[in-house]
């Protein structure tokens, strides 16, 4: 019966990341850099709500949109923190993570044969989304321009089959973002084609040196802007599954209809953990971030005194080096690190073709276990001096 399967299904594949994390598993003594997994437990405030929530039987189903309570606390939470201003009642959806928000954002906006353009090296989970709801995705080169996707690149890349760009800033895997006045050069060039945005900013609250910028700020595209936010990474919630999307009542209408449709709403004991982090709990990810950014910098330090070439990410808790072997591919780089240096870092070619030659580390994991993966890098790149390109 398999070739009877939606051929859009049969030809999606693994997950790069994942395809390689199961791989690595059933090596031992191997020190893994791959996930993008805060280390941090949930706060206990957040586990208590949860808690409390499930004892006074708060186990039904909620509003398709979400917890009326929830949605005005996500109108005051990204007011508060990005003066964005989204109306609870009509403007807001709770989904099941971010990844549901992108989906039923895709379904809802993309036809068949509509482009949809991304800047590379990026997260795999687009594509496949982009290609179920029978877009194409049009992949940018960013590796010349630090990871950044420019205006001048986005237009030249516009087709009259363009319907969307993806911002997905801070990004993984590179920890680059975009400065208000980057966002607000692209946002004159979606103006003027009247393309939708999908902003993907779960990464928003862990920005180090820059608070973070939202394309949603922009007025004139407004209409056009879906924004994508979260509480996996910024509260250390990623089992809850919550996420949320914003966007303007004339959009977020029709994406209600595909979310009744796919999950009716999000889990109702996970909400109610998420109203906690996003009222008492709104400034939790301070702590997080800090730690993120000492380990940031120790990274950093320590690739520079490789000789590895690596741009200096804003945000996000991955770095994405150059590294390569001569007539190795990253995916055959991966498996060599694995087996002979006891290390596990994801292949650069796992974000699209264009990252081939890097590989992305991710610095969600503490300074002693850091320490231990680089200083194996270290030892690997001394043993291959001569085939090594950094």
């Amino acid at each position: 019966m398999e070739h009877l399967i939606n051929n859009h299904v049969k030809d999606i594949e693994i997950s790069g990341i994942r395809k390689f994390f199961n791989l690595v598993n059933n090596y031992e003594d191997v020190v893994s850099l791959t996930i993008g997994q805060p280390d941090f437990h949930t706060p206990n405030h957040v586990k208590n709500a949860a808690i409390q929530a499930l004892e006074s039987n708060h186990t039904t189903y909620t509003p398709n949109a979400g917890l009326p309570q929830l949605r005005t606390a996500i109108h005051h939470y990204t007011k508060e923190k990005y003066n964005l201003n989204y109306e609870p009642d009509t403007e807001i959806i709770v989904t099941v993570g971010a990844s549901q928000a992108i989906d039923i954002t895709l379904r809802t906006i993309i036809t068949p044969g509509d482009e949809v353009i991304l800047p590379a090296p990026v997260y795999p989970g687009y594509e496949p989304l982009i290609r179920l709801a029978g877009g194409i995705p049009v992949h940018i080169d960013t590796t010349e321009t630090d990871f950044k996707l420019t205006a001048h690149q986005l237009k030249r890349h516009i087709t009259e089959q363009t319907k969307c760009v993806i911002l997905p800033y801070p990004s993984n895997p590179t920890g680059v973002s975009l400065t208000q006045e980057e966002l607000s050069d692209l946002a004159d060039i979606v103006h003027e084609h009247k393309l939708f945005v999908l902003a993907d900013e779960i990464y928003s609250e862990l920005t180090y040196e820059n608070k973070h910028s939202s394309i949603g700020l922009f007025e004139k595209i407004k209409a056009q802007t879906l924004i994508i936010q979260g509480v996996s990474k910024s509260h250390s919630m990623t089992g809850f599954r919550i996420g949320y999307v914003l966007g303007d009542i004339s959009i977020i209408k029709h994406m209600l209809k595909v979310h009744q449709y796919n999950v009716s709403c999000a889990t109702s004991i996970s909400q109610y953990a998420a109203l906690e982090a996003l009222t008492v709990g709104k400034n939790d990810s301070q702590k997080m971030r800090d730690a993120y950014l000492e380990r940031r910098n120790y990274v950093i330090n320590r690739l520079n005194a490789m000789g590895v070439d690596v741009v200096k990410p804003d945000g996000a808790f991955y770095v994405f080096p150059k590294l390569s072997l001569d007539g190795v591919s990253s995916f055959q780089l991966g498996l060599k690190l694995v087996k002979d240096a006891g290390l596990a870092l994801v292949p650069g070619d796992a974000f699209s073709t264009y990252g081939e030659g890097y590989m992305r580390l991710s610095y969600a994991y503490s300074i002693e276990i850091l320490e231990k993966g680089l200083d194996r890098l270290e030892s690997f790149l001394q043993n291959n001096k001569q085939s090594t390109n950094v």
